[in-house]
Formats: C-alpha cells, structure tokens, sequence
C-alpha cells in the first residue's frame, strides 16, 4: 500500500487488516499508525519508498519478498496535487505530480510484476480520481497524470491478464480525509463544490476501502481493466 501511512491509504491498509490480510504501509517517511501496530501486531509493517525513484521501488519488492516471500496485492495509492493554470504552472511541479501520481505506478507495477509472478497471480489497484474525466482551471497536472494512469491501468490489465494478474482503477470523487480537507475548510469553495455531490455529502474513506477490498477479493475475480468510480454520483460543470 503506497502513500499508505494516512489519510486514504491508512482507511484502505485497515480494511485489508480486518479481512486477516498482512499489510506493508508503504511512504517516504516511517511513522506511526496511528495504534495500528499493536491491534495487528507483526500483520502490518511500515516500510520507506520514494516511488519516484526506480531503485527505491525495487528495493522496497526486494525487501518485502525477502521478510514475507509473496506478494498478493498492490495498492498504488501515493498521489500529490500541484494547482496552478498552465501559464503560470511552474515546470517542477508539473514533473513532481506526473512522476509520483504515473511514473510512480509505474515503477510499482514493473517491479512487482516478479513478485506476483512467482505468486501464480495478483491484483493491482491504481488510485485515480473523479479529476481524471472531469476539468477545472488550475488542475491540469493532477486530471492528466490520473487520466493517464487510467490509460495505463488497461494497458496493464491486457498485458498481465495470462499472468494471472488483474489490473484495476478506484476514481474516489470528494472523500472527507487528504486533499479534501482544504475544501472542507474553505467556506465557500466548499459550497461550490457540494453542489456537485448528488449524494448531499463527501464519501468516508471507509466506502473507498470496501471498494479495494472488493476488487482484491474473490468476488472481484472477472473484473479486470475496470475505473470503478467511487463518489455517490459526481456532477461538474
């Protein structure tokens, strides 16, 4: 589990902990989670990745093989936002957030491809978002690293398929934890946008991390290349 030491990451690394999985809460920096660590026990471990950086993906395979010998699920959850219109967008921006949010998939699919290989099959779950369809000024870094990592999460699920691997997407719309919370906070962008929610309300991470548990299970086992969208109906303008 990328990005895995809070917000979304930590509801969905729960989830698998309450369905007996054992869970590595993977992040750039190890820190604690949260009581997590004494419910479960040896169960969930904390590891450090930049998924930005190949070398740093493979070790972090490397060492979960080494201490746990399979690897079952990936959940590529690590995600960044930049805002900014394209005029102004500063370039190191644009480069962090389609280096984390695609390349980083990228490097964690590569590598744990052996992994599940070696497994007899897996499933891979890439976080996307209701941004990748949907456009708002200032966003254009974060809508085209999620609607490519969509475009690539098919492409994985066509090409891993005879490998036993299920390649799928989680598009969560307005979720109350993460990126969320600055709207939350905001009075009156967070009027605009209720008005796009159908359900009335932004959706607990809870709801996302039955989805993952969904998809991971056995009950999830004819669903390949599929964006599940998770955001009680989601209209923009």
């Amino acid at each position: 589990m990328t990005g895995g030491t809070r917000g979304l990451g930590l509801a969905m690394a729960t989830a698998f902990l309450d369905e007996d999985a054992t869970v590595v809460c993977a992040a750039r920096r190890a820190v604690p989670l949260a009581g997590l660590d004494g419910r479960h026990g040896d169960r969930v471990r904390v590891e450090t990745v930049d998924v930005c950086s190949a070398d740093s993906v493979r070790s972090l395979m490397e060492r979960v093989m080494r201490r746990f010998g399979r690897v079952d699920i990936l959940v590529s959850n690590a995600g960044v936002s930049r805002s900014g219109k394209i005029a102004d967008l500063a370039e190191r921006d644009w480069r962090e957030v389609l280096d984390t949010n695609l390349t980083g998939a990228f490097y964690c699919t590569k590598y744990v491809v052996p992994c599940m290989e070696a497994a007899g099959g897996g499933r891979i779950i890439n976080i996307s978002a209701g941004m990748s369809s949907r456009v708002a000024p200032g966003a254009a870094a974060y809508s085209a690293s999620k609607a490519a990592l969509e475009m690539f999460t098919r492409a994985s699920a066509v090409e891993l398929a005879k490998k036993g691997i299920l390649a799928n997407c989680i598009a969560p719309g307005f979720v109350n934890t993460g990126m969320y919370e600055p709207l939350r906070d905001d009075e009156r962008l967070r009027s605009r946008y209720e008005r796009t929610m159908v359900s009335g309300r932004p959706g607990e991470p809870s709801e996302v991390a039955a989805a993952a548990v969904f998809l991971a299970s056995g009950e999830g086992s004819y669903v390949n290349g599929h964006v599940l969208e998770v955001n009680g109906g989601l209209l923009w303008s």
